[in-house]
């Protein structure tokens, strides 16, 4: 009886170390890495799923297989543009971030790696890579305290397979024991898959968050300097958010309709990077702060064939997003024996 109870007390601690198991294994399996034969030129279209170093990377092709790519002092690295008459943007290393969507052209080496000769991209991918990277910082900060809490519940569950034993071995002394410890051991179980599921909620909730009312910082024609007015708004914005204790700041930038596109789209990330610039002045750290975006003339918000509403139209919107996942504490876990109203600590 003693070994059915520590095992299944095991069980339960087997559990809730998968979960910490799995919020770490991002790791590509070795043995599953496909090989490009030395010399034999190769083309791939597909996504970084991991940076081993600042000259390698694994990337996954469309067809969900892994192939490693080194990267040498001649690798061209460029955007992949649909404008023909223009020039195409050169990037640096550092640009090639996990999650980028990339085409790579290359060679075979004699380690079945393939090493690039050019690696392309949309200046999109690298918009969408550099914000999925900027929101999972915070969340790395955020598993690390999940992780302590697991830990803590194994604690408390060792201790309660100590009382286990205690439990069975006045079961063999007297009659009637066995059944008492049987009931506080399933007691105890429960306790433990309660804690469980807690903890999926949890995690689950990590990426879960209360939008505050958006606000608006309007700018004059053609000008990406902040008023005086501007100024004040966000120093509230930073006082606000340094009341909270897990929060992300989402700034995105717009034009009117006057003007040519692009430099209606280059003028809106200007705004944007301001108010950036300002909140970072106020104490605001930057892993805080969602990579800013200039949505040019998208997204109006009223009609720009009048004066009101191009004024209104030339803004930034501030968003401040409070994680609920951190912010709202799981219910209790009581674990009472049956037919009792007392609870094991």
């Amino acid at each position: 009886m003693k070994k059915t109870l520590i095992g299944l007390m095991l069980c339960g601690l087997v559990a809730l170390s998968s979960v910490t198991a799995l919020a770490q294994d991002t790791k590509v399996d070795e043995s599953q890495i496909l090989t490009v034969s030395q010399g034999t030129k190769k083309k791939l279209s597909g996504v970084i799923v991991e940076r081993e170093a600042p000259e390698s990377f694994i990337m996954r092709d469309q067809t969900g297989g892994d192939y490693r790519v080194s990267l040498t002092g001649s690798t061209k690295i460029e955007e992949k543009k649909g404008n023909p008459f223009r020039g195409a943007k050169k990037y640096g290393v550092a640009q090639l971030l996990q999650g980028l969507n990339i085409e790579v052209e290359g060679r075979g080496d004699s380690n079945g790696a393939l090493v690039a000769e050019k690696v392309k991209f949309k200046d999109d991918a690298l918009v969408v890579a550099n914000t999925v990277n900027t929101r999972m910082k915070p969340v790395e900060g955020r598993v690390s305290k999940s992780e302590d809490r697991i830990t803590q519940v194994e604690t408390n569950a060792q201790r309660i397979s100590g009382q286990i034993e205690e439990l069975a071995a006045v079961s063999n002394a007297a009659r009637g024991g066995a059944k008492a410890a049987q009931d506080t051991a399933d007691a105890a179980i429960v306790g433990v898959e309660a804690t469980n599921r807690r903890l999926d909620q949890a995690i689950a909730n990590l990426d879960d968050y209360e939008e505050k009312p958006v606000i608006f910082i309007n700018f004059k024609v053609n000008s990406a300097k902040l008023s005086p007015e501007a100024m004040q708004t966000l120093e509230e914005i930073a006082a606000q958010a340094k009341t909270q204790k897990a929060y992300l700041i989402e700034v995105s930038g717009f034009a009117s309709a006057e003007g040519k596109a692009d430099l209606n789209r280059k003028l809106s990330q200007q705004r944007a990077n301001a108010v950036v610039e300002f909140l970072a002045d106020q104490d605001i750290p930057l892993r805080r702060i969602i990579q800013p975006h200039g949505f040019g003339t998208l997204k109006p918000v009223a009609e720009n064939d009048t004066r009101e509403g191009r004024e209104q139209n030339r803004r930034v919107e501030v968003r401040l997003l409070v994680n609920k996942g951190m912010t709202t504490p799981p219910p209790p876990v009581e674990i009472r024996r049956p037919g009792t109203t007392g609870s094991i600590e």
